[in-house]
């Protein structure tokens, strides 16, 4: 029972300290500032410059439509007097400047901000002055965010300074000023401030960020307003792999194969060669072919028919040796036609002999 009611207290200590705003928040989102953004300086009635200042961005005013002192001042923007560009951006500082003053929970702070250390949050003020310097620790938030909530006035004494350690981003400072903001000579300021009324900057003061004023003038001397710079996370998210997958070949190759295959080819090629013979053979034959006579006859067919058939003869053509050799070719055709003379004459004595049998 005692731990329960200690972490009832607890919580409800929490809750008061809620509640009254005494507590920062560390987890703010950044003011939007619109088509104001593009603004080094924003006026409601006019602008006034003496001596060599610099705008980094551009200058408007709106209802108002005076900016003079440039030159010799230099604008490295645009200049929108009175124009439908300078109204938008003068209604988006009107939505920013609403915004600002209207976030909580928030941190009350005494008037002098001089030789504070201030973490990431909210913070409310009557009426605000800055002598010397001011550090803002983001806590190595790049996207950390101060709004300083100034009821009426903010001053800084000649030379005063606002500082940033472990990363905080100059965008990310918003100055919501009830009435006027004044900086003094040689001050060198940080943040955008968002003036209900004017703004004035003393000779030689810098401004790191914007100077935009709703309803009044914002006057310059020999001033430099550069544009705030926002910082980027110098990691990388650590749910991302950083390296390569160590599964596939990281080189290439750089040897050749230096063996040749040692075994032959134990298919068909199935296809044509496509060369043709570069060679001729280089000799001739030597030999006689051994199926032919190599001689010449030298004699006669010696066996001739002796009788003359006394049956019906039947004719017959007598196979006759074929030669080769010089002279054959002339005695193949005598003998064909003996043959042939032979072949008739047997024929015409068969036909008398049977024409004679029939007479008798």
């Amino acid at each position: 029972m005692p731990a329960l009611a200690a972490v009832a207290a607890a919580s409800a200590a929490a809750a008061v300290l809620i509640v009254s705003g005494t507590g920062a928040s560390a987890a703010e989102a950044p003011v939007g500032l619109g088509t104001a953004a593009n603004f080094s300086v924003l006026a409601g009635s006019e602008v006034t410059n003496t001596g060599d200042s610099f705008l980094a961005q551009s200058l408007g005013v709106h209802p108002g439509s005076q900016a003079t002192g440039f030159p010799p001042g230099t604008v490295a923007g645009e200049i929108h007097l009175a124009d439908d560009v300078a109204l938008q951006a003068k209604d988006d500082l009107t939505t920013a400047y609403n915004d600002a003053a209207g976030r909580t929970p928030f941190t009350n702070r005494p008037a002098e901000l001089g030789g504070a250390t201030l973490t990431p949050g909210v913070y409310r003020i009557g009426a605000a002055q800055l002598t010397g310097q001011l550090t803002l620790n983001s806590q190595n938030d790049p996207a950390a965010v101060f709004i300083f909530q100034i009821a009426s006035t903010l001053i800084t004494a000649a030379n005063s300074s606002v500082v940033f350690i472990n990363g905080a981003s100059p965008c990310n400072v918003y100055w919501q000023v009830g009435s006027s903001a004044t900086l003094g000579t040689g001050t060198r300021f940080v943040g955008n401030i968002l003036a209900q009324t004017s703004i004035t900057m003393n000779t030689g003061a810098t401004l790191q960020g914007r100077a935009l004023a709703q309803t009044g003038a914002v006057t310059l001397d020999t001033n430099t307003i550069n544009t705030p710079v926002c910082l980027q996370p110098t990691g990388s998210p650590t749910t991302t792999p950083t390296g390569t997958p160590t599964g596939q070949p990281t080189g290439t190759p750089t040897g050749t194969p230096t063996g040749t295959p040692t075994g032959q080819p134990t298919g068909t090629p199935t296809g044509t060669p496509t060369g043709t013979p570069t060679g001729t053979p280089t000799g001739t034959p030597t030999g006689t072919p051994t199926g032919q006579p190599t001689g010449s006859p030298t004699g006669s067919p010696t066996g001739q028919p002796t009788r003359t058939p006394t049956g019906v003869p039947t004719p017959s053509r007598t196979q006759l040796p074929v030669t080769g050799g010089s002279g054959g070719g002339a005695l193949v055709p005598v003998l064909t036609g003996l043959g042939s003379l032979a072949v008739a004459t047997g024929a015409s004595l068969l036909l008398l002999y049977r024409r004679r049998t029939s007479e008798s």
